[in-house]
């Protein structure tokens, strides 16, 4: 079999499991998958959906959206921003209603520096144009000037030449 993009996975998963001090077989059975299926993972042989991801994580007892980032299904962002999410609806300290504002708040900051980071990519994009616009311009200004001469230009150009042996 052709080696999948998993193998950053895989390497990932072996590692937790020996940390865990578990078996190939065990972890296996733990996570409800077959023991040539999860060796093929390890090995980067096979890429695992996102049910199976998430039954070898609660075996391993780690972050399923960790899993996830290294399978190249979330991006690291989008994990972030779940992990805040699960963190926040997990405390126990704050009732439902603290929980939900709390949601509300993080999304309206979110919202705002990516208007602002996008106002700034556009700002950025828009300045460079111009830089190359105004760049462009001034060598298309000299290359017209060679290319598209007047008559009066080609005599007031040819009067500055110094006049050679040729000329005469």
């Amino acid at each position: 079999m052709a080696s999948l993009n998993v193998g950053n996975l895989g390497e990932y998963l072996r590692e937790q499991r020996r940390t865990a001090q578990l078996s190939l077989r065990q972890l296996a059975d733990a996570a409800g998958v077959s023991n040539p299926y999860l060796s093929q993972i390890e090995r980067g042989l096979r890429k695992p959906s996102a049910e199976v991801l998430q039954q070898v994580a609660k075996a391993l007892r780690i972050s399923a959206e960790t899993l996830y980032v290294r399978a190249g299904i979330l991006d690291e962002k989008e994990r972030e921003e779940l992990e805040t999410r699960a963190v926040i609806l997990a405390d126990p300290s704050i009732n439902e209603r603290q929980k939900q504002v709390l949601l509300q708040i993080y999304d309206s900051f979110r919202k705002e520096n990516a208007a602002e980071a996008a106002a700034a990519a556009s700002q950025a994009a828009q300045a460079d144009r111009t830089a190359e616009v105004d760049q462009a311009g001034a060598t298309g200004a000299t290359g017209a000037d060679r290319t598209t001469e007047t008559p009066a230009g080609a005599r007031a150009a040819a009067a500055e030449r110094p006049a050679d042996a040729s000329d005469a």
